[in-house]
């Protein structure tokens, strides 16, 4: 039995370990023969909507040097198919379920977590505010500090769990510091950086773009650095928890967003190549702090040398 306290919180919520999804990454039907749940820290499922959406059109997902690029467009039955029909599948895992929530429109957020707070079985809500704002002509919430003050003080209001609000931030901005100082401000117990970043694939061939929707988020190896100054930036100049999502392929990968401050990490694109991957990276993340004479992960976290 390992001698290693891989325990982290988040908030009020307590992981057994500070890995997880990232979420429309891995689903907790097509995966549960590939994993065990137990082994993990949370689960994020796919995001959901208010209500339904049937997402862009195809092509969707494409393979990128470093990754891949998508644009789902958050394709989902909408909230209440998913308190009705998935969640009730999901809280068999007995693993900590973190429901990740998207939406347009301000009023859309609030009334989806009233839904989601009379629902058993949630450990957290992640807030997803990358999506387009139709309230400001397409741009995303997280684009803005007062945007993103407005959707996690909504959401605030309404959330009288114990449930932790995680806010996931968009790495397409200016200064994410600000953005984190805002939602921090505005009520969210912890951070997720980041989403993925704005791209753009073509066909030579074709003369088109490869996307049905043109452009696309880029995920995979390839973001890390990029991911990795931000999580630092942002642990650095806030106290507020962080999880690290980008580019996560390896323990040793999640060994240094933890060393910048991270709390936990989130696995995406890597999920696709290897659905057994966070079990992986769960092992390493033990066995290097063993070895390295580490009997908890909380003393590791934020170690790095300046």
């Amino acid at each position: 039995m390992s001698t290693v306290n891989l325990e982290v919180k988040i908030g009020s919520l307590t992981l057994r370990n500070p890995v997880m999804n990232a979420s429309g990454t891995f689903g907790t039907y097509d995966y549960a023969e590939y994993i065990d749940f137990s082994r993990i820290g949370a689960v994020v499922p796919k995001s959901v909507t208010l209500n339904p959406r049937a997402g862009n059109k195809t092509p969707r997902i494409t393979e990128v040097f470093g990754g891949a690029i998508n644009a789902i467009g958050i394709q989902n039955a909408g909230v209440r198919d998913f308190v009705d029909n998935k969640l009730p599948e999901m809280r068999g895992i007995k693993t900590p379920i973190i429901v990740s929530v998207s939406n347009t429109a301000v009023k859309d957020f609030e009334t989806s977590i009233q839904i989601l707070e009379d629902a058993d079985g949630i450990s957290a809500y992640e807030i997803n505010i990358s999506c387009p704002n139709i309230e400001k002509d397409g741009n995303a919430f997280g684009f803005s500090e007062t945007d993103t003050a407005a959707v996690v003080s909504t959401i605030r209001k309404v959330v009288k769990s114990n449930r932790p609000v995680i806010v996931k931030l968009s790495p397409n901005v200016t200064d994410i510091v600000l953005i984190a100082r805002a939602a921090t401000g505005a009520g969210a117990d912890a951070l997720t950086i980041a989403n993925t970043y704005l791209g753009m694939v073509v066909d030579l061939n074709t003369r088109k773009p490869v996307l049905g929707n043109k452009i696309g988020g880029v995920s995979g190896a390839a973001i890390k650095p990029l991911t990795m100054r931000r999580v630092y930036s942002v642990c650095k100049e806030l106290k507020t928890p962080v999880i690290a999502a980008g580019g996560i392929c390896s323990a040793k990968d999640a060994l240094e967003y933890l060393m910048v401050g991270a709390k936990a990490v989130q696995v995406g694109t890597a999920n696709f190549t290897n659905p057994s991957i966070m079990e992986d990276i769960v092992s390493g993340i033990e066995c290097w702090l063993a070895d390295n004479g580490i009997s908890d992960v909380n003393d590791f976290i934020g170690t790095i040398r300046e």
